[in-house]
């Protein structure tokens, strides 16, 4: 391979040669994003009489191609070893593309094998359901063992891989070019809208199913959640439901409709269950920018259609946020504790707008606030931090009694900020050092719930939290050993005799390669704006998925002294962030930092 990309080079350079400067300065030139999702790798098979080197070589390299059924890597392996390997299981995403130490000749000799350590630095795990799992970097040390065996001829011997480590193992940049993240949705739990479960599907076509994206992605929808949310949601898709045999290309007609048509399985669901098959397959469908559904045709296996919904439609009846028009702007609170709206759209910040009711009368100083997703409502945290109250946005009234108090001795060990979710739910964390806990108020107005959390203890305390849409999912600044980390826990409800019991469990590292996570807002279906530092480095405001996975797009420009970050729910909408500096600031889609307050601070859109 690489004697092809010479040749072609050096071509290259003498057809060039006319135009070749011969004078001049050296200028410096930016190299490429080696994550270019454009950029393709095409597995060369082992030459013959291959030194045990390039077999290694060879076959690593082998594995960051889109050769199908990876036929040409599995050259570099014994019969036994190509039968038994399967890519598919799992990949373990390293740093660095895998290092290949030198082997020692006296390991094996006996079978006068060799065995080659590698190693790198992980940083992350994808198993057979397509679900990422970041991790803190951690070494990785495996072995590929090679050994002599006859060649096809049988007058001479090869050197081939008999043993190696499961599945793919490659480098950051090799699997952002061949992955990309989508996200499968799932409904809620005996509720009627629709949740997103990040998972990983190939750029192009998937080199063991030979399907391609669109394909791949209802493939992975089909399958069901991850092992994480699965407990929180259900499909509505008849369980063993799968595509129809042979399918492995889905593609839309001129009136951008994808058919997709299944297996036996779903022959016989009700109207009102394909209602929701269809609602699934729209709302993943949209992550995909290669391909524009804007309806859903389900077929049985007769190829008869079964429904038939558009994706305006699907987002009326079964998203969490209903009207899109709301949360366009953020609000915040001044300088004297008073709530206040911010207008974000114009060119230049408007002055920020009243509102309403108690709060924004500063009848009572507020320290924190959180404004519900149908901004009818606001709750408040007083400047001392010790209640928690709710009041009308709409309209002037009394400023009713808290729903939760603290009892901490300092204000800064007292309530976090609240937030909201799309249930209309009210949540937020005591942080008294004596007993920390999790509050949930249904409603916002009725009887509080502690929130079980068996994992907050051993001086572990909630600093602050910002609740999904979907109420399924709640991201946490959790402080242990003087260090905060982004947890994403998962929010399970259940009811007996008349009470609800809910509780937060299996708390996943989001930013585990943040030293220090300062702020966090949700910035839509599965990802976060996170502020936090590197060891070593310096505070970055950067996007992060649920599943911990970042892209090499994901970091924003600077800003220093970031306190708080609020993110909307579209793209439209510009990032709102309070900086120790500049105030409060926003940056909108292509643009820098821009200054909008200079006095007040925690800017939150709804939720």
């Amino acid at each position: 391979m690489r004697g092809a990309v010479l040749l072609v080079c050096g071509s290259l350079l003498v057809a060039g040669c006319a135009s070749m400067p011969d004078s001049g300065d050296v200028q410096p030139v930016k190299a490429s994003n080696p994550g270019d999702s454009q950029v393709r790798v095409y597995a060369v098979a082992p030459r013959e009489n291959a030194d045990p080197d390039e077999i290694v070589d060879g076959f690593l390299e082998a594995m960051t191609s889109d050769d199908p059924g990876f036929a040409t890597a599995r050259k570099y392996l014994t019969a036994r070893a190509a039968a038994a390997w399967r890519p598919e299981e799992s990949i373990t995403v390293l740093t660095n593309a895998p290092d290949r130490d030198q082997a020692d000749h006296l390991t094996d000799p006996e079978s006068k094998g060799r065995t080659y350590p590698i190693s790198g630095r992980r940083i992350a795990t994808v198993d057979a359901s397509r679900a990422y799992q970041s991790q803190a970097p951690a070494e990785f040390n495996q072995p590929i063992h090679v050994v002599q065996q006859p060649s096809a001829d049988g007058k001479t011997k090869e050197w081939r891989i008999d043993s190696l480590p499961k599945g793919l193992v490659l480098g950051e940049a090799d699997f952002l070019r061949n992955y990309r993240s989508v996200n499968t949705y799932y409904f809620a739990s005996g509720e009627n809208w629709l949740v997103a479960d990040p998972v990983y599907i190939r750029q192009r076509q998937d080199p063991v199913t030979r399907m391609d994206p669109v394909t791949q992605t209802v493939k992975a929808l089909l399958e069901g959640p991850t092992g994480w949310l699965s407990p929180a949601v259900d499909s509505r898709f008849p369980s063993g439901t799968q595509l129809r045999a042979g399918v492995r290309t889905l593609t839309t007609d001129d009136q951008s409709t994808l058919k997709v048509p299944l297996n036996s399985k779903a022959d016989h669901v009700s109207s009102l269950a394909c209602k929701g098959m269809a609602a699934q397959l729209l709302f993943t469908l949209g992550d995909l920018t290669s391909v524009r559904v804007e309806q859903v045709e389900i077929q049985g296996s007769d190829g008869k259609a079964l429904c038939l919904l558009g994706k305006g439609q699907a987002i009326e009846e079964y998203s969490p946020v209903r009207d899109p028009r709301r949360g366009e702007n953020p609000y915040f609170v001044d300088g004297h504790g008073r709530l206040r709206m911010l207008s974000v759209g114009a060119r230049q910040p408007d002055k920020p707008a009243e509102v309403p009711g108690p709060f924004g009368k500063g009848v009572a100083p507020l320290r924190y606030a959180a404004v519900d997703r149908e901004e009818s409502h606001a709750a408040g945290i007083l400047q001392e931090g010790r209640e928690l109250r709710v009041g009308s946005i709409t309209a002037d009234e009394e400023l009713p009694a808290p729903v939760v108090t603290s009892s901490a001795l300092r204000p800064e060990d007292r309530l976090s900020a609240p937030s909201w979710d799309g249930r209309g739910d009210l949540w937020v964390a005591d942080r008294n050092p004596v007993k920390p806990r999790l509050w949930m108020v249904p409603g916002g107005q009725g009887e509080r719930i502690e929130v079980s959390t068996p994992w907050l203890k051993d001086g572990a305390r909630i600093e602050s939290l910002r609740v999904s849409a979907d109420g399924v999912r709640i991201a946490l600044l959790v402080t242990k050993d003087k260090r905060t980390t982004l947890q994403i826990g998962r929010v399970e409800r259940s009811y007996a005799e008349g009470r609800a019991t809910v509780s937060v469990m299996d708390l996943q590292n989001a930013a585990p390669r943040l030293e220090s996570v300062a702020a966090v807002s949700w910035a839509g279906p599965s990802r976060l704006v996170v502020v936090g530092t590197e060891a070593g480095g310096v505070q970055q405001v950067r996007y992060v998925q649920t599943d911990g996975s970042t892209s090499t797009s994901s970091v924003l420009p600077g800003l220093n002294g970031v306190t708080a970050v609020a993110a909307p729910g579209n793209e439209q909408a510009p990032v709102v962030a309070d900086s120790d500096q500049d105030g409060i600031v926003r940056l909108a889609p292509g643009t820098n930092w821009q200054p909008m307050v200079k006095e007040g601070g925690h800017p939150v859109y709804p939720g």
